[in-house]
This record gives structure tokens, sequence and C-alpha cells, in this order.
């Protein structure tokens, strides 16, 4: 009996180069580049829905994003009623 050639594995000593761990020194420097006005918005979303960037950056951007967009939410229903 033949088995499929077609069928590929990954190493397990080698994952990807997009979930490694992303350091203390690289969140600090993603946290002071989200503390520039206007920047802040532009990076989330090349971070979120970019290229081959780290699964856990991808993963804090999109999560920044959708809490964005809920406080945004809320501000304008309590502007609008009061």
């Amino acid at each position: 009996m033949e088995k499929d050639q077609s069928i590929t594995t990954q190493n397990p000593e080698y994952p990807p180069s997009n979930t490694n761990i992303v350091s203390v020194k690289s969140w600090l420097g993603t946290l002071a580049l989200l503390l520039i006005p206007i920047v802040n918005i532009i990076l989330l979303f090349v971070w979120a829905f970019g290229g081959e960037f780290n699964v856990n950056r991808k993963n804090f951007a999109k999560a920044q994003l959708i809490l964005m967009a809920i406080i945004i939410g809320l501000y304008l229903i309590i502007f609008v009623f009061f």
C-alpha cells in the first residue's frame, strides 16, 4: 500500500515565524506607538488586517478595534439621549 505523498506535515521543531512569542520590549514599543494620535488607528488596522504580522499582535489589534467601536458606540448613544 502506497502512502499519499501529497500530504505535508509541519515539523514541530520549527513553528511558523508569525506565532513566536512577542517580547516585553516589543510590546512596550507597540504600546508606545499606540499613544500617537491618528497613527494608532492606522497601525491597528494594518496590524489587524495586514500581511504576515505576529498572530498575537493581530489578535491584540482586532481586540483594540472592537473595544474602540464599542466605546464610540456608547458615547454616541449617551450623546444622543442627553
